[in-house]
């Protein structure tokens, strides 16, 4: 069937429209681009003239404003920072929170009195304390670990209901294995006088002693139990390979000993020292579950023997106050500016 000339010349009609409709659409957004730049360059030329006009007035603002800020860096008591890490065993990291929220309650409410009285330091030493607070840091992996750790003391229906998500969704800073104690003073030779006091105020504390002791005598124990299990081992080991020697020399009588034959004979040789090797893998694990445990209060890292300034350029007077004075007279010449412009506008009104 021939195509009707009318449809045709419809739709050529339509894919003209369509085109005409996208060539403006294209038109529209590169002027669209063209005015954007077109405004930015007029903003900076702007910009760059009254710069220009209050180029005395801006330097002048600036050398005044940083020798206040100078004079200023000068007199202000410069306050130093320092961290220790700490890795708390027998559940004791609540009792340390405390201990560090009681400590930095203190200070912050100015008793250096008995502030010093509970870190064992001066009074004129306490009273340079500003703050001291305490926060944990794990990430993932040691999320995972510790999750680890935990199953393994579970059996293994309550395993399956226990889901790894919910587990690191319910993650506080109490689980950490690690936490970051940090000293703000004005003594930059102070965290080191404190630490000592720090850690015996949980190493010295009677049911973390209870705690670790019992936690020794359970770790003596299962070191006997694994010595105990590689003797039994090794003496399998030596008897299979005995049977499996006798079986070498005397293929065809047998022997006495109740064993299939020779296959089977080093099958349980193999599972035997595969045994072992799990038992020595145990062994390693205990060694440095001892290690561990060994102190109440591990320190990870010491405080240093004397704190880093806190705070950089940015936070000192000399940068603070020029900063603030730009922009207040930069302020000050919006408003002026704007106030002309209400005022034009009136005029052309009027």
């Amino acid at each position: 069937m021939a195509e009707q000339p009318g449809k045709q010349g419809s739709d050529e009609i339509d894919l003209g429209k369509l085109f005409e409709l996208i060539g403006n659409g294209i038109k529209s957004v590169v002027q669209a681009i063209s005015r954007f730049f077109s405004f930015l360059f007029d903003l900076v030329i702007q910009l760059l003239l009254v710069l220009r006009r209050y180029a005395f007035h801006l330097i002048l603002i600036v050398l005044l404003s940083g020798l206040i800020g100078y004079f200023l860096d000068k007199q202000k008591t410069p306050v130093f920072e320092a961290k220790m890490v700490v890795e708390p065993n027998f559940n004791s990291a609540q009792q340390l929170y405390n201990n560090i929220e009681f400590y930095d309650d203190l200070a912050r409410s100015s008793d250096s009195v008995s502030l010093a009285r509970a870190l064992g330091i001066t009074s004129e030493e306490s009273a340079k304390i500003i703050k001291i607070k305490i926060d944990s840091y794990s990430d993932d992996n040691q999320k995972i670990e510790l999750f680890d750790q935990f199953i393994r003391n579970l059996d293994s229906s309550t395993v399956k209901t226990i889901d790894i998500k919910e587990y690191l969704s319910n993650f506080n800073s109490l689980n950490a294995r690690f936490h970051r104690i940090t000293l703000t003073t004005t003594d930059r030779f102070l965290p080191n006088k404190v630490q000592p006091t720090i850690i015996s105020s949980i190493s010295n504390n009677n049911y973390f002693e209870i705690q670790k002791k019992a936690s020794n005598k359970n770790l003596a124990l299962q070191e006997q139990l694994y010595a105990k299990q590689l003797s039994e081992i090794d003496s399998l080991i030596h008897f299979a390979q005995k049977v499996t020697l006798l079986q070498a020399e005397n293929p065809m009588q047998g022997t006495n000993i109740s064993m299939s034959d020779a296959s089977s004979s080093e099958f349980r040789e193999l599972a035997l020292i595969k045994e072992r090797e799990a038992i020595k893998t145990r062994i390693l694990r205990l060694n440095i579950q001892k290690a561990n445990k060994e102190s109440i209060l591990n320190v990870i890292s010491n405080f240093p023997d004397q704190g880093a300034e806190k705070g950089g350029f940015w936070d000192k007077y000399l940068f603070v106050i020029p900063t603030a004075s730009l922009l207040f007279f930069f302020m000050i010449l919006i408003m002026i500016g704007l106030n002309k412009f209400l005022s034009n506008y009136q005029k052309e009104k009027a």
